[in-house]
C-alpha cells in the first residue's frame, strides 16, 4: 500500500570527499557524508563478502564516514562509536544524553555530531575525548496533534518518518573553519569549528533535520517549513529561498541537496524532485515522484540525478538537464538511504534490509544483494511477496489509529530497516542499520 493511498486513508477516517576508493583522505580535508556521495572508481563492483558487523545496542540511522582507518557513525543508543576500520573492533566511544541520529563529520583531528539531547558536540578523534559542545534550543522529532489525521484527533503524536537530526558540514577556508548545521529550534548554526564559539544563526519558520551542503560561500539547506534556503555563509544572510508544497502529508524536506553544474538538485516530500538555479533559486525543471516522498539525498554523476524514492521504491536516474528518466531500479521498500556511486555501481538500502550494488551503466541492471540477518528471519511474516506493504502488516487492524501505524513501523525495523547513507573505502563499503549493526562488505573488483 503507498503513502498517497494510506494519507487518504488517514485524512477520510566532503569540502568535498573525493578520496580514492582505495586510498585514505588527506588529514587537513573536511569530510562529510552528505556534502558528496561519489567515490572514484571504474567499473561495476558487486557486493562480496561481510568483513564484518559491529553491534550498538540501538537502531541506527546515521550515516558512517571513515577517515585514517577508523569508521565513525551513531547510534539510536545515544554513543558516537569510533570503530577499527580492518577488524570492526571498538576503538572507543563517546556517550552524548540522547540518541545519535546525526551523522558524524570530520575536520582534522575533531569529529562533529548532533544528538537529540539538544547538544552538538567536537570530540577529539585520537582519544574520544570532548573538546567543546554547543547548545541549540533542543532537539526533538517533527510531530503535531493528529498527525496525518490519525487518531485520538487530540493527541500530540511524532513523525514516524523522521529519521535524523543534521549532520555538520565544515567550512575550511578563510580566517577560521566554520561548521554549519541545522537544528530542530528551526536555526541554521555557524559556529568556530575550534572553539564552537557562535558566529551566526539563521531563523526558518520549521525544524532542520536535513544536513547542509557548501557550495561557493552559499550554504544550501532545507526545513520542515517547505523551503529550501541558499545562505551566505560569512554573513548568514539569506540570499534566496525556494518553496516546496505543503499539503497535508507532503510537507517538508529531509533531503540534502546536490550542486553540479550552477544547478541545485533536491527531493521533498511534497512529492517532487526539484532543479533549480544555484545563483538565483528559480526553478529549472522538477519531476513527478507520483505520491512518493523523496527523503534521499540526490547524487548527480556524468549528467545523470540519482536518487531514491519511497513509496515507488525505486532508485531513479534522471538527466540532469532535462529530469526525464535515463534509468530505474525497484527495490523491495522504501528508499530512504542515499545512494553512494563509485565509477558504474550505485550502493544503498531500502527499508526491508536490503543493501544493493546496482550496475547503473547495464540496460539489464545487474546487482547483487546483502540481507540483513533480521530479513532473513522476519521477512516470510512481514512482507507481502518480499514487498512492504503497510495494509498487509495491519493484518486487518485499523490504519486511522495512530498507534497501530507505530507498531507497523517497529515490525518493519525487525528486518533491519537501512535509512543510513554507504560510505565506501578502501574497497569496502560501510552503512548502518536499524537492527543496530554497522557492516562493512567487501567489493569484488
Amino acid at each position: 500500500m503507498n503513502r498517497w493511498y494510506l494519507v487518504c486513508v488517514l485524512l477520510v477516517f566532503l569540502v568535498v570527499n573525493n578520496s580514492d576508493v582505495f586510498g585514505q583522505q588527506d588529514k587537513t580535508m573536511a569530510i562529510s557524508p552528505f556534502q558528496n556521495h561519489v567515490f572514484k572508481g571504474g567499473k561495476y563492483n558487486p557486493l562480496g563478502n561481510l568483513k564484518w558487523a559491529f553491534k550498538t545496542k540501538g537502531k541506527i540511522f546515521s550515516s558512517p564516514i571513515v577517515d585514517r582507518g577508523i569508521v565513525y557513525i551513531g547510534s539510536e543508543d545515544g554513543y558516537l562509536y569510533a570503530i577499527e576500520e580492518k577488524t570492526g573492533k571498538l576503538h572507543w566511544k563517546f556517550q552524548t544524553g540522547g540518541a545519535v541520529h546525526s551523522s558524524p563529520a570530520i575536520f582534522k583531528n575533531m569529529v562533529y555530531i548532533g544528538s537529540f539531547d539538544g547538544y552538538y558536540y567536537a570530540i577529539d578523534t585520537k582519544t574520544g575525548n570532548l573538546k567543546w559542545k554547543f547548545k541549540t534550543g533542543g532537539e526533538q522529532w517533527s510531530g503535531e496533534k493528529s498527525f496525518l489525521g490519525m487518531k485520538p484527533v487530540d493527541m500530540y503524536m511524532e513523525d514516524l518518518w523522521d529519521f535524523f537530526l543534521s549532520t555538520p558540514v565544515i567550512n575550511s577556508e578563510g580566517k577560521e573553519p566554520r561548521i554549519f548545521f541545522g537544528s530542530s529550534d528551526g536555526n541554521v548554526y555557524a559556529l568556530n569549528a575550534n572553539t564552537g564559539e557562535l558566529r551566526w544563526k539563521f531563523k526558518t519558520n520549521g525544524s532542520i533535520h536535513c544536513s547542509p551542503v557548501l557550495n561557493k560561500k552559499t550554504l544550501y539547506i532545507g526545513s520542515w517549513d517547505a523551503n529550501l534556503y541558499a545562505i551566505d555563509i560569512e554573513t548568514g544572510k539569506e540570499r534566496w529561498k525556494f518553496e516546496t508544497g505543503t499539503q497535508t502529508g507532503f510537507k517538508g524536506i529531509e533531503s540534502s541537496v546536490a550542486v553540479a553544474d550552477g544547478m541545485v538538485y533536491f527531493g521533498a516530500r511534497d512529492p517532487f524532485l526539484f532543479a533549480v538555479n544555484a545563483e538565483t533559486g528559480k526553478l529549472f525543471w522538477k519531476y513527478d515522484a507520483a505520491y512518493s516522498w523523496i527523503l534521499s539525498s540526490a547524487v548527480v554523476v556524468d549528467g545523470v540525478v540519482y536518487v531514491g524514492t519511497s513509496d515507488t521504491f525505486l532508485l531513479l536516474g534522471l538527466d540532469a538537464k532535462s529530469g526525464k528518466e535515463v534509468f530505474k531500479f525497484k527495490a523491495n521498500g522504501y528508499i530512504y538511504s542515499s545512494p553512494a556511486i563509485m565509477g558504474e555501481t550505485a550502493y544503498f538500502g531500502d527499508f526491508t534490509g536490503d543493501f544493493f550494488a546496482v550496475h547503473i551503466k547495464d540496460s539489464n541492471k545487474e546487482s547483487s544483494v546483502f540481507s540483513t540477518e533480521g530479513r532473513k528471519e522476519f521477512a516470510p511474516d512481514i512482507l507481502n511477496n518480499n514487498l512492504i506493504d503497510f495494509s498487509y502488516a495491519a493484518k486487518g487492524a485499523d490504519l486511522s489509529m495512530y498507534d497501530v501505524n507505530k507498531t507497523i513501523m517497529d515490525q518493519f525495523y525487525k528486518l533491519g530497516s537501512i535509512v543510513s547513507s554507504p560510505f565506501i573505502a578502501n574497497n569496502t563499503v560501510y552503512f548502518g542499520s536499524a537492527d543496530g549493526n554497522c557492516y562493512a562488505i567487501e567489493l569484488k573488483e
